[in-house]
């Protein structure tokens, strides 16, 4: 389903998905997905590009942050470093192409948004909640409802330390994805037990996986930090 089309050739159908042109002396883009239509018109063929996108659009822009509830602790003894596999959720975005410019039509989901807060109700942020379990060896997910993430945990500090959650500013994520995987890499470090740093590394999990384009680069929306600060536990 991910890659490129022409607009005019545009019909994807998967399990309860569909999105198609109908011509009519223009171009009319329809995506249907459960009781979830879109419709648009265009007056001119371009090229479209169907990719996974930064899990945070959905129903509409709340946050650009992204909280992965890890369903067993993972714990790490003083000055050592772990690395395993989560899950993420995905969003899929249709972006129309030209002159190397990125313009985002439609997003869509399989899998139904959930939001949840992280920290303190006055200091706390609001994130994208998603739970996963933990994998020591790539998990066999479906590659449209959910992504694989390799995490590489530091803990640097001189005491014991629990992993039970992690939080991104997804505005820094990198995404890749094959013909049948969406992948990221991200890195956490720990410097207390209340205080971790966590970032993505732009590198693919394989090779021969295709960069997904970013929508805030696409939107052109400034970034002004590329890591975040969890400053209440982890």
């Amino acid at each position: 389903m991910y890659g490129n089309y022409r607009l005019s050739d545009l019909d994807i159908s998967l399990r309860d998905l569909r999105i198609w042109v109908e011509k009519s002396g223009f171009l009319r883009y329809r995506r249907r997905l459960g009781n979830s239509e879109v419709e648009k018109v265009f007056f001119s063929d371009h090229e479209v590009l169907v990719n996974p996108v930064e899990p945070v659009n959905l129903p509409r822009s709340i946050t650009n942050y992204l909280f992965i509830q890890i369903s067993k602790p993972v714990v790490l003894e003083p000055l050592s470093s772990a690395e395993f596999y989560l899950t993420f959720p995905i969003e899929i975005g249709v972006l129309v192409v030209k002159e190397g410019n990125f313009e985002d039509i439609d997003v869509f989901s399989f899998v139904k948004p959930k939001y949840a807060l992280y920290g303190e109700p006055r200091g706390g942020v609001i994130a994208r909640f998603w739970q996963s379990d933990v994998f020591s060896e790539i998990p066999d997910v479906d590659f449209v409802e959910k992504g694989v993430m390799r995490l590489r945990v530091q803990n640097l500090s001189d005491s014991w330390v629990e992993v039970s959650k992690v939080v991104f500013d997804v505005y820094a994520m990198k995404i890749y994805y094959s013909e049948s995987m969406v992948s990221s890499m991200a890195e956490m470090r720990i410097h207390s037990r209340k205080i971790a740093e966590t970032s993505f590394v732009d590198r693919a999990m394989f090779d021969g996986m295709r960069k997904a384009v970013e929508l805030y680069t696409a939107r052109k929306i400034p970034i002004f930090a590329t890591k975040f600060t969890m400053e209440w536990g982890t």
